[in-house]
């Protein structure tokens, strides 16, 4: 099946004629006035990594080639729970019918940025779905779609799994109205792919079908928009994201929170910040989560480079919040580092202070909260506007039941 590409950001990779990638190993840090000691290790990675990329822009194999595979899941299984921690104070399911992603983030959480695997698409995932959401329909939980890939992408649009999975929850409340389960979705969608249509409906008018029962979160970044659009090849732009977040809101569908993540540390100013700010506000956004770009050594020297195109001093200020051996044991999932603790816990407070400024609060997850003891005198765990975690909103669960549309 040909997957056509609803948005693909230009210029990309391949087509920078003034970028050079190199080997970063000492000399190149050296030379670009890098500060902080390098472990032997660490040293070990970025060089590694930035041969692979070499490799990889040669090859062109750093933005994913549509290929899909159609396959089928075990019906009888269970859903992986959402919780990277084991502590995770949520229940939360995720909802994930694709193995693979088609956006192509380099900074991935799931691949590291590899996407070179085949796009494996399950066509039979509703069944399951279905058995999972009756079985747990009378206890408090989420549905979190899809927290391993991207909810509305052209491999679920284009096949029309993503129109099922919703077909599927708007069953479901028919068929029982008092269920407990709750739907979180999480996207860097544009406006295109909500009016998508597959079997004569599109996404919005699906999830106006869904209204009370799930929550829309834009997933959004800080960085500098032509990184943006190299590091994010099949991603929406800021802006038609923002144009989603609208038409959610248009419909009445709970669209009021933000996932922040990556936030690039050497990219964050005062000005910048206030006007991250007046963009949520302006689109009627009161809460947000955010998450610093965390990153293996091998990825950070493909981002660095391209960072260090647009701006030699940001990539230097980059290497200097990541590469010091006292930070090395600041870690997230699967081993990837963050920035330096202090800068880090110090931001968000500046965030959060900020973000009052303008009527938007902060929603912490639990390992952000662990690793830079965020007390809950600092954040509540369900903050001022009932948001938790990854943006939850807890007064989902209030709501009192709703006739949901027929599918």
């Amino acid at each position: 099946m040909d997957l056509t590409a609803i948005y693909r950001n230009s210029p990309d990779v391949y087509s920078l004629a003034d970028f050079v990638p190199h080997v970063v190993d000492k000399k190149y840090l050296d030379n670009l006035g890098v500060t902080v000691d390098v472990a032997p290790a660490t040293l070990a990675g970025l060089e590694a990594g930035s041969r692979s990329f070499i490799a990889r822009l040669a090859a062109k194999t750093v933005i994913p080639v549509p290929r899909l595979h159609l396959a089928e899941i075990d019906e009888g299984g269970e859903l992986e729970v959402h919780n990277y921690t084991s502590r995770c104070p949520v229940l939360t399911y995720e909802v994930s019918p694709v193995l693979g992603c088609q956006v192509g983030c380099l900074y991935c959480l799931i691949t590291d940025g590899v996407h070179e695997q085949p796009l494996t698409v399950y066509t039979n995932y509703c069944r399951l779905l279905e058995r999972v959401l009756e079985k747990t329909r009378e206890e408090d939980h989420y549905f979190y779609y899809s927290a391993k890939t991207e909810a509305f992408q052209e491999p679920t649009l284009q096949t029309g799994i993503a129109h099922d999975i919703l077909r599927t929850f708007i069953a479901h409340y028919h068929k029982f109205p008092n269920s407990r389960a709750r739907l979180f979705i999480a996207s860097k969608a544009g406006v295109r792919h909500l009016e998508y249509r597959h079997g004569g409906d599109s996404i919005i008018e699906l999830f106006t079908r869904l209204k009370g029962k799930m929550q829309f979160n834009t997933s959004l970044s800080i960085m500098p928009a032509e990184l943006r659009s190299l590091i994010e090849p099949y991603a929406a732009p800021i802006e038609e994201r923002m144009r989603a977040v609208r038409l959610c809101q248009e419909k009445g569908i709970l669209a009021n929170s933000a996932l922040v993540q990556p936030i690039l540390p050497s990219y964050l100013t005062e000005e910048r910040m206030r006007d991250f700010f007046a963009l949520l506000r302006e689109n009627n956004i009161i809460n947000f989560k955010p998450e610093f770009l965390t990153v293996c050594m091998e990825i950070l020297a493909w981002i660095g480079q391209l960072l260090g195109r647009i701006d030699p001093g940001m990539e230097r200020d980059l290497y200097n919040f990541y590469l010091a051996p006292e930070n090395s044991d600041h870690r997230k999932q699967r081993g990837r580092t963050a920035p330096n603790r202090d800068w880090s816990l110090d931001t968000i407070r500046s965030f959060q202070n900020m973000g009052r400024d303008y009527g938007v609060s902060t929603s912490i997850c639990f390992w952000v909260r662990e690793s830079l003891k965020i007390s809950e005198d600092m954040i509540p765990i369900i903050n001022e506007n009932g948001f938790q975690c990854l943006g939850y909103q807890r007064g989902l669960f209030q709501t009192a039941p709703e006739t949901v549309g027929e599918s």
